[in-house]
């Protein structure tokens, strides 16, 4: 079971372009998986436009908060993961980081759709 782990830029991108990243991700995902974001990325949701929207549909599909006990920016955090994990993220300089790892991504494509890259 893989763990996909939200990313602050592709929650806000997501419902930027009113992508149902849900849906999506189901379509794309033919394994099994649980949806996490960091509670770090709720920090960082913090003054956001859309902070209380995204917050709400994360507690209305029981998405699972990840507890950091670090201080550390949420790319660091996300750069540091195993293989279990699929990241997704908009962010270039994090999925360069990840493809070095060999770290399954997810990413927005043409606005509309997700990809997921990595996966063995």
């Amino acid at each position: 079971m893989y763990t996909i782990v939200l990313d602050t830029n592709f929650l806000i991108t997501a419902l930027k372009f009113k992508i149902d990243l849900f849906e999506e991700i189901e379509k794309i995902c033919i394994f099994d998986y649980k949806l996490s974001v960091l509670d770090r990325t709720l920090d960082e949701l913090r003054g956001k436009p859309d902070e209380k929207l995204i917050k709400a549909l994360i507690h209305k599909k029981e998405v699972d908060i990840i507890k950091t006990n670090t201080k550390n920016y949420v790319d660091d955090i996300l750069a540091g993961v195993d293989k279990n994990f699929i990241i997704a993220t908009q962010d270039i300089g994090l999925k360069r980081r990840l493809q070095l790892k060999k770290i399954p991504v997810i990413f927005i494509r043409q606005k509309k759709y997700l990809e997921l890259k990595n996966v063995l």
